[in-house]
């Protein structure tokens, strides 16, 4: 009987010191947030996607396109905040806040990096360059076939020849769709009545345009 007391009371005594430890570590949490934004100009943008990173513990999060952001950390914990084009901020929780909510506003600060000039050449030194370019053969073939190849008709049907790219695609749909936004729930007008498209019909016939080419 005595040793069923005896083991009663320790059993007891674990349950609480295990519920006083986790009190203790759960006091010691906190739900950490905040927005982050450029502090470099007076607009105080969102910076989205920052690091968000808990020193020493190895976890962090990051944060949204807002640049918001939110994770539980402990009382004393130093946060780390880092994104592409701004200078590391570390920032250090107080340890003896009164509430398990804390919120901040962390402004970043851009440092821009200033890369040398570069120039390539396509000849390893200017001498080279120089030896090359007194060498050049400069004949009336070559000239020729520069002034072939930059005529008209043959820019213009490599003009031809040559797909949009997704760009130009795009932009050419983009104005398409503003174009019969601009009339909706109305009649467009008619070019018949058009002098500039007039005018284009006559150059265009002018030109022979609308000739049959044999190809």
């Amino acid at each position: 009987m005595k040793t069923s007391w005896i083991t009663f009371f320790l059993a007891t005594c674990l349950v609480v010191v295990a519920h006083a430890q986790q009190r203790v570590e759960e006091e010691k949490l906190i739900q950490f947030s905040g927005l982050v934004l450029d502090g470099s100009t007076d607009e105080l943008v969102p910076v989205p996607f920052t690091n968000v990173l808990v020193v020493g513990r190895g976890r962090g999060t990051y944060t949204n396109w807002d640049g918001f952001f939110s994770i539980v950390v402990e009382r004393g914990d130093t946060i780390e905040f880092s994104a592409v084009g701004y200078k590391t901020v570390r920032y250090h929780i107080p340890d003896t806040l009164p509430d398990s909510r804390y919120s901040i506003v962390q402004l970043m600060t851009q440092d821009t990096i200033n890369l040398p000039e570069t120039v390539v050449f396509p000849w390893p030194s200017r001498e080279h360059f120089r030896l090359e370019f007194l060498a050049m053969d400069v004949s009336s073939e070559l000239q020729d076939r520069a002034m072939e190849n930059l005529a008209d008709e043959h820019l213009q049907r490599l003009r031809q020849g040559t797909a949009y790219d997704a760009n130009e695609n795009a932009d050419f749909y983009l104005r398409q769709q503003a174009r019969s936004y601009y009339y909706i729930g109305q009649q467009p007008p008619m070019n018949i009545f058009n002098p500039l498209a007039w005018k284009q019909f006559f150059d265009a016939w002018k030109r022979g345009d609308f000739k049959k080419k044999n190809r």
